[in-house]
């Protein structure tokens, strides 16, 4: 087995797969993860959601940096799965919260993500005969998110977005949010990457959704493999750009994690550089500063990108904080790894 990165596409599948480590044991009846988070919306108001991350088959692209395929079968799920999925997520949700009200109204959530690993337009994915079931589902929230690969964006959506608002005359529809992963905005490095997009067709998805009224979420990766640390801060800010360009709303950036196998073999020869916490710093301030939407860090694991450890626990606090007000925050100064006056990343500065 080759640690070369192959050039073509096929061959890239073949690598990336070589490496995997196991898949996680999972009950095709139950959902893997379900959470309630706080966001704010669009206005500044926190929204309780709540978040479900579905099983279901593996993703049929072979993206170099991922590692969802560990919370995916091998084998398209049964009819009636996913629905029942939802409802154990619901139930199992609102345990949770009346456990938690001290006696008091529960928090419900006002918005529900449906995350399953790969695209919830994928038909191998989730079956379509099981969306009337699962907007049934959904429906009674105020939006639902779920997750697409650009080139599954088209007559699924829609019929999805019609059958939520089915139930709703004359009342607020529940909308309808689509995030979609644009990872980079460096045309050669999301090639390597293997997504199998381009960023014309990236654009002619988040295109389509605009004309038919559906939101688009991005998730942005902050220094993703084959791209210098130096220059990992400059195509960050191009690839926020380039998202709200095509009519983003939502943007996550994600720093991206290593553990797959094959972003390992790509370290290993220089491909591969780990990201600190301060490139996810700078990327949050100077996407929230450009006020063109909200934006959000995604806080997981994110201790595995401080290097210090006196600062990491107030750094990543702050990072939180700016995700729910939606402001940049003074940076936290630390004697032990940035001492002096607290550093200032420039947010307007698009160098």
């Amino acid at each position: 087995m080759t640690d070369v990165y192959p050039e073509r596409s096929r061959e890239r599948d073949r690598w990336i797969t070589a490496r995997r480590g196991s898949r996680l044991p999972l009950d095709p009846w139950r959902p893997h993860a379900c959470f309630l988070e706080d966001e704010p919306d669009a206005a500044g108001e926190l929204v309780r959601i709540a978040t479900v991350f579905l099983t279901n088959r593996e993703c049929p692209w072979r993206c170099v940096m991922c590692d969802l395929w560990r919370y995916a079968l091998a084998e398209t799920l049964p009819l009636g799965a996913i629905p029942r999925q939802i409802d154990h997520a619901l139930d199992s949700l609102k345990s949770q919260t009346n456990a938690s009200s001290n006696g008091g109204p529960p928090r419900l959530a006002r918005q529900i993500k449906l995350y399953n690993a790969g695209s919830f337009f994928d038909p191998r994915a989730i079956p379509p005969a099981d969306y009337p079931p699962i907007a049934a589902r959904v429906r009674a929230f105020e939006r639902v998110i779920v997750e697409c690969h650009p080139a599954l964006v088209g007559q699924s959506c829609l019929r999805f977005r019609d059958l939520l608002a089915a139930g709703h005359p004359g009342g607020q529809l529940p909308k309808l949010e689509i995030a979609v992963g644009l990872e980079v905005a460096h045309p050669d490095v999301l090639k390597k990457l293997n997504k199998g997009m381009s960023l014309d067709q990236f654009r002619r998805a988040a295109e389509f959704l605009q004309r038919h009224g559906i939101a688009l979420r991005v998730f942005v990766l902050v220094q993703p493999p084959f791209l210098e640390p130096a220059e990992a801060g400059l195509w960050a800010k191009r690839s926020i750009d380039f998202a709200f360009a095509c009519g983003a709303t939502v943007l996550s950036l994600i720093p991206t994690r290593g553990g797959n196998g094959a972003l390992e073999t790509l370290a290993a020869h220089g491909n591969f550089v780990p990201p600190k916490l301060d490139a996810l710093e700078a990327a949050l301030e100077y996407g929230m500063a450009l006020r063109r939407g909200r934006v959000f860090a995604d806080l997981w694991d994110l201790e595995k990108f401080a290097n210090c450890p006196v600062c990491a626990a107030p750094r990543a606090a702050r990072l939180r904080e700016m995700n729910l007000c939606q402001t940049v925050l003074p940076s936290v100064r630390c004697d032990a790894c940035r001492p002096g006056p607290a550093p200032s990343h420039s947010p307007t500065d698009r160098s």
